[in-house]
């Protein structure tokens, strides 16, 4: 089982040596994945409301957990969005399911990414959650390529409970976040 693999490591090997790293007091202080957001945001959804429901799907069977629609907070003009207009899908994942979704996302789907070298090492926020996007949802071995209706990207933040980017970069890269070099 995967998501067991990569929270029996995170338990066994990278807390222990996180904690000796940094010199923590308390094994609360260990910074630790809190949960991972997958976000997909369409300017064609504003005309079409199926677009919402692919993109629902896509997600759904990337993560194994039902995506919630987004909307606007605010109406734009220049973009022809109102308020409260469904403009794109988000999952929150949490627990088995997350551990279960960086496994595979850094053994498996990033490695699929033509000319890959790395994921960018300074998209941290300052205080210690990382950003990443990605240019297509195929790089993900569920998703059929025949069965996709257009192509689109996704955010990805990592949320930890580190302190700093120093402890959240070390956590991720214990994980097995490929940074470039």
């Amino acid at each position: 089982m995967a998501e067991v693999r990569l929270k029996n490591k995170y338990k066994s090997e990278i807390a222990p040596a996180l904690m000796q790293k940094f010199n923590y007091k308390s094994v609360m202080q260990i910074p630790k994945l809190d949960k991972v957001v997958i976000n997909v945001g369409s300017s064609e959804a504003r005309d079409n409301a199926k677009v919402i429901d692919n993109i629902i799907g896509d997600l759904t069977t990337i993560t194994g957990q039902k995506a919630v629609p987004t909307t606007a907070r605010k109406s734009v003009a220049n973009f022809k969005v109102r308020e409260g207009m469904k403009i794109g899908a988000k999952v929150t994942l949490r627990g088995d399911r997350m551990y279960e979704f960086v496994d595979k996302l850094f053994s498996f789907a990033l490695p699929r990414v033509r000319d890959f070298k790395g994921i960018n090492p300074n998209a941290f926020d300052g205080r210690g959650n990382y950003a990443l996007g990605l240019k297509e949802q195929l790089i993900f071995p569920e998703i059929e390529y025949d069965k996709v209706d257009k192509i689109r990207g996704m955010d990805i933040c990592f949320v930890t409970t580190a302190n700093t980017d120093e402890e959240a970069r070390e956590l991720l890269i214990a994980l097995g976040a490929p940074f470039a070099k």
